[in-house]
């Protein structure tokens, strides 16, 4: 959390805040975003209404200049029953289609992990092994794979079968038990 890499927005886009009415914005561009899950109408509310007033700090909406809302990204907690601490977490991370590719998602982790190094002395993300280009950008934020995990033999071979593709420096030390 010390050595965050800072990126900012390419032109052409800025961060805004979560405002009242943007559950529904992030529904929309969640649904639009995830290939792999299908995104129910209360999914929002079940991850996040319970603690609503952290919204304005912690959910980050990507807009374009011409107002357009096409990413968000969470700088939430996870609580965490081995250690008294909540950890901050990398939560939800999605931006529509038609703007992948085209650099929002560094700065949108070093906007989400500036706000967790406020907050919290560690961070921590759930994904699945499917996201490879979000994987690459959540290596390349010196995330790695719990190394209790990695001792389940199919955990492993996930890993193992997106370094072939990705080729990551951190991810060949972390597989290699260098951790």
């Amino acid at each position: 959390m010390r050595e965050i890499p800072q990126f900012a927005l390419p032109a052409g886009y800025h961060f805004r805040g979560f405002r009242p009415g943007d559950d529904r914005t992030w529904t929309a561009i969640v649904r639009a975003a995830e290939p792999f899950q299908t995104i129910a109408d209360d999914l929002f509310g079940r991850e996040y209404l319970a603690n609503a007033g952290a919204l304005p700090e912690r959910m980050f909406f990507v807009a374009t200049d011409a107002g357009d809302d096409v990413a968000t990204i969470s700088a939430w907690w996870q609580s965490d029953w081995r250690n008294p601490h909540d950890a901050g977490r990398i939560h939800w991370v999605a931006v529509r289609p038609d703007h992948q590719g085209r650099g929002p998602s560094k700065a949108m982790m070093t906007q989400a992990m500036n706000c967790l190094a406020r907050h919290h002395d560690r961070a921590m993300l759930a994904t699945s092994s499917g996201r490879v280009w979000a994987i690459k950008v959540y290596l390349d934020f010196g995330f790695l794979p719990d190394p209790q995990q990695l001792d389940l033999g199919e955990v492993a071979a996930a890993w193992r079968q997106l370094q072939d593709s990705l080729h990551h420096p951190r991810l060949v030390a972390a597989l290699s038990g260098d951790r």
